[in-house]
C-alpha cells in the first residue's frame, strides 16, 4: 500500500488520544495534508455501536469469547471501510488502539490463548499490520490514578464515567500492562516502548524524532 499506519498503544491513561493529535496536527503542520485519526473500538459507524456495547458498564455479564469476538467484528469494519481506503490514497492513519490491544486485554488479561486472538484478529484485519506501533507505558497504579483523576470520582464507586474494562481489578491490569511489555520486547523492529512516566512534550519529542526518520526513509 501507499500509505503509511501509525498505531498507538498502552495502559489505560497513558496518554496515547494526546499524542495522536499532537502528532496529527504536526504532520499537518508540515504540509502532509492526508492525515487521519481514528481509534479501536469504533472508528466506523458499525465499530462505533459495537464500541457502546464492549465498554458499557451494564454488561459485566459478557463471557470473554463474546469479547474478543466483537473487538474483532469491529476491526473488521475499521480496516476495510476506513484504514486501507486511507492508506491506498497515500495517507497516514494513526490509530488509538489495534491488535496489540487485544492481545494484552484479552490474551494476557483474561487468558484466553494468544493464539486464539492472534488467529481471529488477522482475519478480521487480513492480515493488515502497523508500519509502526507506539507503546506508551505507565504503571497500573499510575494508570488508575489517571483514570480517576479523569472520571472525577472514587474507583470503588463503580461509576458510569469508568468503563467496563477501565472497571476491572488493578491485578487484571497489572497483567494487560504485562503484556504490552512483552509485545514490545518480541516486536522491536515495529514497536517502539516509551516511557510515558515523563510530561507530554517528552513523550511527544521521542514519537516525532522516530516519525521523521522513518517518513523520510519512505518518503512520504
Amino acid at each position: 500500500m501507499k500509505g503509511w499506519f501509525i498505531t498507538f498503544e498502552g495502559p489505560d491513561g497513558a496518554g496515547k488520544t494526546t499524542q495522536i493529535k499532537k502528532l496529527a496536527d504536526y504532520l499537518k503542520q508540515s504540509g502532509r495534508t492526508k492525515v487521519w485519526i481514528t481509534r479501536e473500538p469504533g472508528g466506523t459507524r458499525i465499530g462505533d455501536h459495537i464500541r457502546s456495547i464492549l465498554l458499557a458498564p451494564k454488561h459485566t455479564e459478557m463471557v470473554d469469547q463474546a469479547e474478543v469476538l466483537l473487538y474483532a467484528a469491529s476491526r473488521a469494519q475499521h480496516v476495510h471501510e476506513k484504514i486501507k481506503p486511507a492508506m491506498e490514497q497515500g495517507g497516514i492513519v494513526l490509530c488509538d488502539r489495534y491488535i496489540d490491544a487485544s492481545i494484552a486485554y484479552q490474551a494476557y488479561g483474561l487468558g484466553i490463548e494468544a493464539d486464539e486472538v492472534r488467529t481471529i484478529n488477522t482475519f478480521a484485519s487480513s492480515g493488515l499490520q502497523p508500519d509502526r506501533t507506539y507503546m506508551i507505558d505507565i504503571s497500573p497504579e499510575e494508570s488508575r490514578r489517571r483514570l480517576i483523576e479523569r472520571a472525577s470520582v472514587a474507583y470503588d464507586s463503580q461509576a458510569v464515567s469508568l468503563d467496563r474494562i477501565e472497571q476491572k481489578q488493578l491485578e487484571y491490569h497489572r497483567k494487560v500492562r504485562d503484556g504490552f511489555l512483552d509485545i514490545a520486547r518480541c516486536n522491536s523492529d515495529r514497536v517502539l516502548l516509551i516511557n510515558g512516566d515523563r510530561n507530554i512534550a517528552d513523550v511527544f519529542e521521542d514519537v516525532v524524532a522516530d516519525v521523521e526518520r522513518l517518513l523520510t526513509q519512505k518518503a512520504i
